[in-house]
């Protein structure tokens, strides 16, 4: 098995320990310039998978997506070979938006917290994507309600969220709250599966898809 560095460690620690949304920001904003080729080392998938589930449910040409939580934009050349034009991309880090700027995919890039309102009208998206944001020390679970706010009706909800919050993070509780509400309801959810293909073989993720209600 793949040993981390001590940098590496590092960096995973402290964003998974991140208690408010300026540390947060403070530890993607150092880890930036680093960032794809070390998670790239750790075999780290979730960026490039959830394309799939994007094209089972995501028709091409029905409108924006929304990349919440984009990072370094990783996601956003698979999408735009996949077909799909216009995409937005969301994140709380500057530094991590100047690098998905620069793959010229995206259509707009806003710098936000996703724990408080976002800047997009009501039904705006056709769908929305999300990995590697509902960890530990990320996003919280409420963020999924003013997602699901600026997606339009008939569209799609489609993310990740670690196992280590999924019950103690208020993810589940989430669930059938906004099920209960008629906001959503639910299409596929994931066995677990390993987020890092090469390390860390203790983070656990599943992935979540929710039509729009």
């Amino acid at each position: 098995m793949m040993r981390m560095t001590t940098e590496k460690r590092r960096a995973l620690d402290l964003v998974y320990s991140a208690q408010t949304p300026t540390e947060l920001h403070d530890a993607y904003s150092a880890w930036a310039n680093e960032y794809d080729r070390e998670t790239a080392e750790l075999g780290y998938g979730l960026p490039f998978l959830i394309g799939a589930w994007v094209a089972r449910y995501v028709p091409r040409g029905n409108g924006p997506i929304l990349d919440a939580g984009c990072g370094t934009g990783l996601s956003g050349p698979y999408l735009k070979a996949l077909g799909y034009d216009h995409i937005e991309g969301l994140d709380i880090s500057a530094e991590m938006l100047r690098l998905a700027r620069a793959r010229n995919v995206y259509h707009t890039l806003k710098q936000g917290d996703l724990s408080g309102q976002l800047a997009w009208a009501d039904g705006y998206f056709s769908a929305f994507l999300s990995t590697g944001v509902f960890t530990e020390g990320h996003a919280p679970a409420s963020s999924l309600e003013e997602l699901v706010r600026i997606t339009q009706k008939g569209g799609h909800a489609i993310f990740t969220v670690r196992d280590t919050v999924l019950e103690t993070g208020g993810f589940r509780d989430i669930f059938a709250k906004m099920e209960a509400a008629r906001h959503w309801r639910p299409i596929e959810e994931s066995p677990p599966f390993r987020a890092f293909a090469v390390g860390e073989p203790e983070v656990q993720v599943q992935a979540f898809v929710f039509e729009v209600l």
